[in-house]
């Protein structure tokens, strides 16, 4: 049914069997939970050995395709090796040489095509050139050159190989391998725990490119990036702080840090895609291991280890919240409770008289400005209170359960209250500043449920004036398109039902890059400027550098978990997935279908039209309860499981069919 697109990224060497990443030991999945032929546009290799698919000239144009000899002649000669989409690791370039004179080859490396060339892309946070690798070139047999471990490269796309000499060289290429370092405890690195498919190509593209970004996030953990930063080249040898083997950092390429605010994003994403729950595990264990004695969580993990961020800190509160939700690891919970409850205490002690949280720890993700009574940081106050509400029920503590519910109700109503402008249809950054109108906050308002529902569809429409041909313009940091703030706003926009603009911001964003001719093809930007150019806070903190921006970053990959959340409608109500609920959205789409993996088994449900409706089929673990909200016209929308005729509670206001459903597999049919 679909092209085998994805497996052309690189070529593929023949082995009897994958492999983990060098010593370490092997504990993910070894099969895939849905096979299918949805696989066909899975990115991550079949081995953990890789080659190029074509060779470039220095401008960028075609030389050949990968797998013929050829050579780099005299000093100045340029050659570009493409994979064909992001990759990471050691490479390994056999070659051989005549020489005459003093001679080197480089190495330099680029995730988008715009710095291939004699110069790397940058990573190491001075925002300097990274340069180059180079081997001293003499007369030569065959040879191998290996980079050195510590100057691993997480994150390219291109690799070129250029010669630089005082008298005459010539060195012919005869095969460059790469060992990819990602995911480094998979000997399978397609086996997902979870899949998606729909009519839709581009947007299945896009639901793999978020799974494969996050792969190539998760990585060994002594490779973070060194720390104090270095002035020139690059170094990648920073310990993460987990005693597991891998964790996930905020990119590939850089930071290879553990940025407490994107796993807001990323930990949903990936227990829906790869379902990766160990590397979760392991970077809340990071975190929680750089816990102050006030309580407070780091803002930056291991080896920087950074404080002074409220909103970051309430990130990684949420993202254990979304990795017991996921995973029902009741012993995690137990032994993680007295530093949830002290982290739970450090926030709430900033809740003011106004019922508001005021903002004293002041660093975020690079909105220009942060500090007391901002509307995202309240909306992710009340988020915090709501699913810590969830978690000490879940500990059996029903005073704090309680108490926190009570403190989220307040909030709402005070933020509502203050911060909501009804002449514009959304919230002002705070209640003192209504210079701006900001995606954060208004997305997270209706993606947390933190705007009173009567102002749902005003937020929703105000959020689109934003949007440019190739997406949302953000205004808290004008003319950057940031992946992470559009992420919170495809779910909010899903979260109220405009399910068709959702998807629509989707194309015009991570469509646009997927498509784009310069970028990996394959994964997930960090941002970019609203003219296309890849110039992400270019301005406002890093210090003109292009190059730096991050084509391979978590934080962006927001649509993964809300195609499966939202369009195909899965959503998990308490650990595991003891309880559920199924609530489809159709939007533009005919059909969609898609699944994960808990402890408990297998959750799947698919969806097509019909002429007058649509047919349903859903699967749950045995012995688990949900609820179905299905689309539906009227109160006279018939629903029929199993073939038989079911009554179900129409909800006029959401246009849906409301029933309880159990375990196991059924088939449905909606009339309208």
């Amino acid at each position: 049914m679909f092209a085998a697109w994805a497996f052309v990224g690189v070529v593929l060497l023949s082995q009897a069997s994958a492999q983990c990443w060098r010593d370490t030991a092997c504990t993910g999945p070894a099969e895939s939970s849905f096979p299918g032929t949805w696989e066909s546009n899975i990115y991550s290799p079949l081995t953990r050995v890789v080659s190029p698919i074509k060779v470039l000239n220095a401008d960028n144009s075609v030389n050949s395709s990968y797998g013929s000899e050829v050579h780099l002649i005299n000093n100045g000669s340029l050659l570009i090796f493409d994979f064909g989409q992001e990759v990471g690791g050691i490479a390994t370039i056999t070659y051989s040489a005549n020489a005459q004179g003093t001679g080197a080859m480089g190495i330099a490396f680029s995730e988008a095509q715009n710095w291939t060339g004699t110069w790397s892309d940058d990573s190491n946070g001075s925002y300097k050139p990274d340069g180059a690798l180079y081997a001293n070139i003499t007369a030569t047999g065959v040879t191998d050159y290996t980079m050195p471990d510590d100057k691993m490269r997480g994150g390219f796309r291109y690799l070129s190989l250029f010669t630089t000499t005082d008298g005459t060289i010539d060195v012919t290429i005869y095969n460059i391998t790469l060992e990819l370092s990602f995911q480094p405890a998979w000997s399978n690195l397609r086996a997902y725990g979870g899949y998606f498919q729909s009519s839709d190509e581009l947007l299945n593209r896009i639901w793999y490119a978020g799974a494969y970004t996050l792969q190539t996030n998760n990585i060994p953990s002594t490779t973070g990036r060194a720390w104090p930063i270095i002035s020139s080249g690059w170094e990648n040898t920073g310990n993460l702080g987990t005693t597991g083997t891998n964790a996930y950092v905020d990119g590939a390429k850089r930071d290879r840090t553990i940025w407490t605010g994107d796993l807001g994003v990323a930990i949903s994403s990936i227990l829906v895609s790869t379902g990766d729950a160990e590397g979760v595990k392991n970077t809340l264990e990071s975190v929680y291991n750089d816990q102050g004695s006030t309580g407070e969580l780091p803002f930056d993990g291991a080896p920087i280890i950074g404080y002074g961020s409220d909103t970051y800190h309430m990130s990684t509160l949420i993202g254990t919240y979304d990795y017991i939700l996921y995973t029902g690891d009741t012993d995690y919970l137990t032994s993680i409770w007295t530093r949830y409850q002290l982290g739970m205490s450090f926030i709430t002690a900033k809740i003011d008289s106004t019922g508001m949280l005021d903002v004293t720890g002041t660093a975020d993700w690079g909105r220009y400005t942060q500090g007391g009574h901002n509307t995202e940081a309240n909306m992710l106050m009340y988020r915090t209170l709501i699913t810590g509400s969830s978690m000490a029920t879940w500990a059996n503590d029903t005073d704090l359960a309680s108490t926190l519910a009570t403190q989220a109700v307040t909030l709402k109503t005070a933020v509502n209250a203050n911060n909501y402008d009804s002449s514009v249809g959304a919230f002002k950054d705070s209640d003192t500043d209504d210079s701006v109108h900001p995606e954060d906050g208004n997305s997270m308002a209706l993606a947390f449920d933190g705007a009173n529902a009567s102002y749902f569809n005003a937020i929703s429409e105000q959020l689109t004036t934003n949007w440019g041909p190739i997406g949302a313009v953000c205004p808290e940091l004008s003319g950057n398109i940031v992946g992470f703030v559009q992420s919170f706003e495809v779910k909010g926009h899903l979260a109220v039902g405009q399910a068709t603009r959702a998807l629509k911001l989707m194309r015009l964003s991570w469509g646009w890059y997927l498509n784009s001719p310069y970028g990996t093809g394959s994964t997930a930007l960090e941002g970019y400027l609203s003219d296309g150019s890849f110039g992400y806070r270019a301005d406002a903190g890093y210090q003109g550098d292009y190059a730096y921006t991050s084509h391979s970053h978590g934080w962006s990959t927001g649509p993964t978990a809300a195609l499966s959340n939202y369009i195909v409608g899965l959503q998990l109500t308490s650990p595991g997935g003891q309880t559920w609920t199924l609530a489809p959205q159709l939007g533009d789409l005919t059909s969609a279908e898609g699944g994960f993996t808990t402890p408990l088994g297998r959750f799947y449900a698919s969806w097509a039209l019909v002429d007058g409706g649509y047919n349903l089929s859903y699967s749950a673990p045995d012995g688990t309860t949900g609820t179905l909200n299905l689309p539906g016209q009227s109160s006279g929308s018939k629903v029929k499981r199993n073939g038989e005729h079911v009554a179900g509670f129409f909800d006029k206001l959401r246009r849906v069919v409301s029933l309880q459903g159990d375990g196991g597999t059924h088939e449905l049919s909606v009339h309208f």
